[in-house]
């Protein structure tokens, strides 16, 4: 099992900036793919930005060149800079990973897991 605990969330002004960590913990395991998603109220879920084993990012266009998503593997930690925050980044932001949990020697299995969330607001 994984744990994933997001902290960094708060309030900021327009223009701000923030920085998100979200740290993977728990039983053997290696991280395949982590990123973020973010859910403002009324609104569904979206992906806002994700990282791959390999490095490869890919964002949600209404963040490129504002966000950049970045990863520790010694630390099994990834980060998300946010700056030039607006309004409409106001939501809860959830870590998500993709991991490989050994079991056993010979029994592994291939999960996703999710952090609780941490909430970002940004004011006009």
């Amino acid at each position: 099992q994984v744990q994933l605990v997001e902290s960094g969330g708060g309030l900021v002004q327009a223009g701000g900036s923030l920085r998100l960590s979200c740290a993977a913990s728990g039983n053997t395991f290696s991280i395949i793919d982590m990123g973020w998603h973010r859910q403002a109220p009324g609104k569904q879920r979206e992906l806002v930005a994700s990282i791959s084993n390999g490095g490869n990012t890919n964002y949600a266009d209404s963040v490129k060149g504002r966000f950049t998503i970045s990863r520790d593997n010694t630390k099994n930690t990834i980060y998300l800079q946010m700056n030039s925050l607006k309004p409409e980044d106001t939501a809860v932001y959830y870590c998500n990973a993709d991991a490989q949990v050994v079991h056993t020697t010979a029994v592994r299995s291939y999960m996703n897991f999710w952090g609780q969330g941490t909430q970002v607001t940004v004011s006009s």
